[in-house]
């Protein structure tokens, strides 16, 4: 083995390392500053996600020949009437019904281990009974917390006054002024950046708005399909679990498994297993038809990801910070592969262009 290649080598490693351990530190540091700065941030995430919802209608005003203040101001004053109109109709009957969901969900998972520990299969393994009791605690916590940040998130928009007011105010003002922010950024960078740093927001703000109003509509298709099924069969929360799914559906792939789980546990309990079966088979045609109908139709762009990364960023966001954390865990993933297309584009080598001596010989053949 070569000593001077070796010696190249270990000094690569050790340059590369350093440079990505002053990376982590980075991120390290910004994730605590953004966690410092969380009560000014979280406002602001609202507004944005707000704005995405509300900019086409703003949009499509602005074209129309209305002044930005004025369309935005409309915009606004129709977003609180929706706003106030979903907490009266729909926040306070399931606020009043969270707890019988969360009973009914316990219940459920015993009746499962009821059944599991019955004939045919008998099973009485310590672990196994174990993770049942788990699951019912976790079920508890889970099923809870998913409803009750439903609720407090809804009703925070009402009562919670400093991120309601600060939320409302950012999505008016950037809906009014939103179009002016990329070329004052551009303004105010140095070199590269005054073009680097606009295409980058531009993108993420086109990913952004695609994901939330394709999640929006399509997670409302599934509530009234879903709750249009269990309200046929006679299900008892009929309500709740609408609201559950349409919730869910910001959680990509581990959002539906959980609100169709609930879903069956509730029609387990209340119905029976025959009707627990039917809602297992609404589900899964309805999830049939998010996936190779609804969403290629509402989905003008995909995000780009993989169906692994959406579950390794869902489940990295449940942990670091919860209910919220998981529904923002794959939009920033969006985003963040967004800056790293971007990057790559930048980095990546010009296509050569092939030379004369390169070409291949083709010439006709002489005949012979």
């Amino acid at each position: 083995m070569s000593s001077a290649k070796a010696r190249h080598a270990l000094r690569l490693s050790a340059r590369v390392s350093a440079e990505l351990l002053l990376v982590f530190v980075m991120l390290a540091v910004s994730l605590w500053l953004l966690g410092r700065m969380w009560s000014v941030v979280w406002p602001l995430v609202v507004g944005l996600l707000l704005t995405t919802l509300t900019w086409p209608a703003a949009r499509f005003l602005r074209r129309r020949g209305w002044p930005p203040a004025l369309a935005a101001s409309l915009v606004t004053v129709v977003f609180l009437l929706v706003a106030a109109g979903v907490v009266a109709l729909i926040a306070v009957p399931v606020a009043s019904q969270s707890g019988e969901l969360t009973d009914g969900v316990v219940e459920g998972i015993q009746k499962l281990r009821e059944w599991a520990a019955g004939p045919p299969l008998n099973i009485g393994d310590a672990q196994i009974n174990k993770a049942f009791d788990t699951a019912v605690a976790r079920a508890q916590e889970g099923v809870g917390s998913m409803v009750g940040t439903v609720v407090t998130g809804v009703s925070t928009v009402v009562s919670g006054v400093v991120t309601a007011v600060l939320a409302l105010f950012l999505m008016f003002f950037f809906l009014k002024d939103g179009p002016k922010f990329l070329p004052w950024l551009s303004r105010q960078l140095p070199g590269r950046f005054a073009t680097d740093v606009p295409v980058v927001f531009a993108r993420g703000w086109a990913t952004l708005g695609s994901f939330v109003r394709s999640q929006a509509a399509v997670g409302l298709l599934d509530a009234v399909l879903i709750g249009l099924g269990l309200w046929i069969l006679g299900v008892p929360l009929v309500l709740p679990l609408a609201v559950l799914t349409f919730v869910s559906a910001f959680v990509p792939i581990i959002g539906a498994l959980f609100a169709g789980f609930v879903a069956v546990l509730i029609a387990l309990v209340s119905n029976g297993p025959t009707d627990a079966l039917i809602v297992l088979a609404i589900i899964v045609v309805v999830q049939q038809l998010e996936g190779n109908v609804f969403q290629p139709m509402i989905q003008s762009r995909g995000l780009g990801l993989h169906a692994a990364v959406v579950l390794l960023a869902v489940t990295l966001g449940g942990n670091l910070a919860g209910i919220v954390g998981s529904l923002l865990a794959v939009p920033v993933a969006a985003l963040i592969a967004v800056v790293w297309n971007y990057v790559r584009e930048q980095l990546s080598e010009p296509p050569r262009e092939p030379d004369s001596t390169d070409e291949p010989d083709t010439a006709a053949p002489v005949p012979s």
